[in-house]
């Protein structure tokens, strides 16, 4: 696996960075997407999350490995989001809230970040999410459904994250029907999933203020290096083909995949993971 580092760019104007980076799909770490004028800076700790939130009732994500045959995996608890915030502050845990939407909850939140946003307007800044982990903590290797560009910014602690061209499916060991691969990139071995040796993608590690630009479909696997958060923000695909590849992952890719593994179990999970093997084979071969 070959991993070239992301650049980083602040002060672009909108008609560059579509030009540069938006259209031609180049993931960059931009280091100025969120204004340093916004309230966030000074107001948001976890005291003050507690302070306004501690009592909500938060579900609870671990390890995603046994929950593979899922297009999403399942929570494996709840708790108050105040206990959460103690628990991922006291030690390394590999407990995640997925697109928490703090902001949803208390609104109020949104006033204070400004976007600069880079993007022109394409940006849909009321749809914001957030993420929480505890140090160590990754999410599986995956792309998002609807296709969409996401910009992903840090705001407390660091992630490390890789990133991939969608057009790598295949070595990647895509389950068919799913948004997310089979193998594990940092813990697979070669010997297992021989098509990992070849992908070639970004890393990227980003801190508090800075902001990754993720284009359209492509593939990225997150992990925690500190416990923290940040808040995910999307724009539409550019293409009409994206756009409908997205509509039919979301209104029926993942619906027929729930019909089939509650018609026929394991065995449908077993179809798919030799599917993935097969693609990947297959992609191998062309390779040379």
């Amino acid at each position: 696996m070959k991993l070239k580092p992301v650049d980083s760019i602040s002060g672009v104007a909108p008609k560059d960075f579509l030009k540069n980076y938006f259209v031609k799909g180049h993931p960059v770490i931009i280091k100025d997407f969120i204004s340093k004028d916004s309230a966030c800076w000074q107001k948001w700790s976890y005291d003050y999350f507690k302070e306004i939130a501690g009592n909500e009732k938060v579900d609870i994500y671990g390890r995603e490995e046994e929950s593979q045959n899922h297009a999403a995996s399942p929570p494996i608890g709840r708790m108050t989001f105040g206990e959460y915030l103690d628990k991922i502050s006291a030690a390394p845990t590999e407990f995640r809230l997925f697109m928490f939407n703090l902001l949803k909850l208390r609104p109020e939140l949104k006033k204070d970040v400004i976007y600069n946003d880079v993007t022109g307007g394409k940006v849909l800044q009321w749809l914001p999410y957030m993420f929480f982990g505890g140090e160590g903590s990754a999410t599986r290797n995956h792309f998002d459904i609807d296709m969409s560009h996401v910009f992903i910014s840090q705001f407390q602690g660091a992630k490390r994250i890789w990133v991939f061209p969608n057009d790598q499916s295949d070595l990647m060991y895509k389950l068919p029907y799913n948004f997310h691969s089979i193998a594990n990139l940092k813990t697979s071995s070669v010997g297992d999933y021989p098509g990992l040796e070849f992908l070639d993608g970004y890393e990227a590690v980003i801190h508090p203020g800075e902001t990754l630009y993720m284009p359209a479909g492509w593939w990225h696997y997150i992990q925690y290096e500190t416990e923290g958060y940040s808040i995910s923000v999307r724009a539409l695909p550019n293409s009409v083909s994206e756009k409908l590849k997205g509509a039919r992952n979301l209104f029926v890719t993942r619906y027929f995949d729930d019909t089939m593994r509650k018609i026929f179990s394991d065995k449908w999970f077993h179809y798919k993971i030799n599917t993935a093997k097969r693609r990947a084979n297959r992609a191998l071969k062309k390779r040379g």
